[in-house]
C-alpha cells in the first residue's frame, strides 16, 4: 500500500469510530458523580468487562508497528515470548495478586494503586513509587502516541506529529469526561472493532495464500527457517533466556505493576470477580494473537526483501491496502487506533488517580477533603495535564530510542524497581519488608538501570531483568534481616492490613 491511499469511504469509517467513542464518553458522564466513580467505577465493574478491558489495555499500536517488524523479521517466536508469556503470567496472577486489589479497595477505600503505600510503608516510599511510576508512564504512553502517529502516516500520509495530536486529543476528550466507565465501555467497543478487523484481514490473507497454492500450515515451510520456532537462536530478544527472564517483567506488569491494569482489578466488586477477570484476559492473550500475528508472519512471502525497519514502518498498512476493499481499510486503521487509545486512555485515568490521590495531597493535604464536584474537577484537570506531557514525549520519541526502544528498554527496565514494593507489599510473606526495604530496593534497581545507560555492558536479556532482580534481592534481604536479626515488631496498621488481604 502506498502512503496516503485511503479512500473516501475509509475516512467515513474512521470518522464514525471517533464519533462513537466520543459519544460513549459523553454518555458515561451521567454515571460520574465523584472521583471514586471517575477512577474505580464505584467498585461495581463486572468481571467480564474488567477482563476484556484488561486484555485490550495490555497492548497498543506498538503491536502493529514495532512488533509487526519483529514478527516479519523473526517470525513465530514473538507469540511465545510475548503473548504466551502474558497469558501464563496473568493466569498465575489470577491466583496470587489479582484478588488482593479489590480486597485492598474494600479495606481502605483506595482509588489509586499506590494509595495504600502510605499505610504499608510510609509517605516517603509512597511518593518515590508514585513519582517514579508517573515518569515511567510518561515514557510509555508517549511511545504509544508515537506508534499511533506512525500508523496514521502509513495509511494516510499525514505527518506523524499530526497523528499523535489527533489520537491524544480524542482520547483526552472522552476519558476526561467519562472517566473509567467511558474507558471500560470504549474498550469493549474497541475490542469488537479490533476483532472484526483482525478476522477480516486474517481470512483475506488466507485467501491470498490459497491463490498461491499455500495453506495455513504449509505457509510456514515457505518462510525462512529462522522465522519458524519457539525461540530465537543465541541470546537476546526472542531467545530462551530472554523469554524466561521477560516472564518476570510481564508477571509484575500485568498483575498491577502497570497501574492501569491494577485499576481493572481494583474496580471489580470482590476477589472472585477479579480472579475471573484475570483468567478471561489470560485466555484472550493465548488465542487472539495467533489470528493477529498470522498476516505479519506471512509478510516475507507477500512482501519479500524488506528490512525490519521497513516492516515496522508500513507492514500492517500495506497488508490492509493489498487485501481489503474501500471502507475496510479504514476499519483496520480504526482497530489499530482503538488498541492504542484503549491502553493510553486507561493509563491517563489511572495516572491521574495517582497524581490526585497520592502526589498532590503531599503538598496540599486539603485536596483529600474536597467535595464530590471539586474532586471530580481536579481529576479531569490532572488527566488533561498528564496527557499533554505524554504528547511531548511522543513528539520527541527519537531521543529515547524510538518506539520499540522505549517499550522494550526504558519501560521494561524501569517497571521492576517500582513494581517490587508495590506488589510484594500486598503479600503477607513479605510483611517484614518495611519502608527501608521499599526505598532501598527502588534506589538499587534504578541505579542498575542508570549504569546500563551510562555504559555498563550487559547481555540484552540480563540488562532487561537486572533492575528488577536487583530490587527484588534488596527488598527480600532487608525483610529477612528485619524478621530474623533485628526482630522488628510490625505496626498494628500493617498487621491489620495483612490480615485483610489474606491468602489469594
Amino acid at each position: 500500500m502506498n502512503v496516503g491511499q485511503m479512500q473516501g469511504l475509509d475516512y467515513v469509517t474512521l470518522s464514525m469510530f471517533f464519533l462513537i467513542i466520543i459519544g460513549i464518553g459523553i454518555w458515561s458522564k451521567r454515571s460520574i458523580k465523584s472521583s471514586e466513580d471517575f477512577y474505580v467505577g464505584g467498585g461495581k465493574i463486572p468481571w467480564w468487562l474488567s477482563g476484556v478491558s484488561h486484555h485490550v489495555s495490555g497492548y497498543s499500536g506498538v503491536v502493529f508497528v514495532g512488533y509487526a517488524g519483529i514478527a516479519y523479521a523473526q517470525g513465530t517466536s514473538i507469540y511465545f515470548w510475548w503473548a504466551v508469556n502474558i497469558a501464563l503470567a496473568t493466569a498465575l496472577g489470577a491466583v496470587t495478586l489479582a484478588p488482593r486489589w479489590p480486597r485492598l479497595r474494600r479495606a481502605l477505600g483506595i482509588q489509586s494503586p499506590t494509595e495504600y503505600l502510605k499505610i504499608r510503608y510510609n509517605v516517603a516510599a509512597q511518593m518515590i513509587v508514585a513519582i517514579s511510576g508517573v515518569i515511567v508512564k510518561l515514557l510509555d504512553v508517549g511511545a504509544k502516541w508515537a506508534s499511533l502517529g506512525i500508523l496514521l502516516h502509513g495509511f494516510t500520509g499525514l505527518p506523524i506529529w499530526l497523528g499523535i495530536i489527533v489520537g491524544s486529543c480524542a482520547a483526552m476528550l472522552y476519558v476526561s469526561i467519562g472517566g473509567i466507565i467511558a474507558d471500560l465501555l470504549t474498550d469493549t467497543v474497541q475490542f469488537v472493532v479490533n476483532l472484526l478487523a483482525g478476522l477480516i484481514l486474517f481470512f483475506a490473507t488466507v485467501s491470498h495464500l490459497g491463490d498461491m497454492g499455500l495453506s495455513i500450515t504449509s505457509v510456514f515451510s515457505q518462510l525462512p527457517a529462522s522465522n519458524v520456532g519457539i525461540f530465537n537462536a543465541g541470546r537476546g530478544q526472542g531467545s530462551l533466556s530472554w523469554t524466561l527472564l521477560y516472564f518476570f517483567v510481564i508477571y509484575f506488569s500485568y498483575n498491577g505493576g502497570t497501574w492501569n491494569l491494577a485499576a481493572r482489578f481494583i474496580s471489580t466488586e470482590d476477589d472472585q470477580q477479579a480472579k475471573k477477570a484475570a483468567f478471561l484476559s489470560s485466555f484472550l492473550y493465548l488465542v487472539w494473537p495467533l489470528i493477529l500475528f498470522f498476516p505479519m508472519w506471512c509478510g516475507p512471502i507477500i512482501f519479500p526483501g524488506w528490512t525490519q525497519a521497513q516492516a515496522e514502518a508500513s507492514l500492517y498498512a500495506s497488508l490492509a491496502g493489498k487485501f481489503l476493499p474501500a471502507g475496510l481499510v479504514g476499519l483496520v486503521l480504526a482497530a489499530m487506533f482503538a488498541q492504542t487509545m484503549s491502553m493510553c486512555n486507561s493509563d491517563m485515568n489511572t495516572i491521574s488517580a495517582v497524581i490526585t490521590r497520592d502526589i498532590l495531597p503531599l503538598f496540599k493535604p486539603s485536596l483529600l477533603e474536597l467535595g464530590e464536584s471539586e474532586s471530580l474537577k481536579l481529576a479531569r484537570q490532572t488527566t488533561i495535564a498528564f496527557t499533554v506531557g505524554t504528547v511531548i514525549i511522543g513528539l520527541f520519541r527519537d531521543q529515547f530510542g524510538g518506539v520499540t526502544g522505549i517499550i522494550l528498554s526504558w519501560f521494561a527496565a524501569l517497571l521492576g524497581p517500582t513494581a517490587i514494593p508495590l506488589l510484594f507489599g500486598l503479600l503477607p510473606a513479605f510483611k517484614y519488608c518495611d519502608s527501608k526495604a521499599a526505598i532501598a530496593s527502588m534506589i538499587g534497581g534504578l541505579g542498575v538501570f542508570a549504569l546500563t545507560k551510562m555504559g555498563l555492558k550487559l547481555e540484552a536479556d540480563i540488562a532487561l531483568i537486572a533492575p528488577l532482580m536487583t530490587s527484588f534481592i534488596i527488598f527480600s534481604l532487608i525483610g529477612l534481616y528485619n524478621k530474623y536479626v533485628a526482630k522488628i515488631k510490625l505496626s498494628p496498621e500493617v498487621e491489620d492490613l495483612m490480615k485483610k488481604l489474606g491468602n489469594a
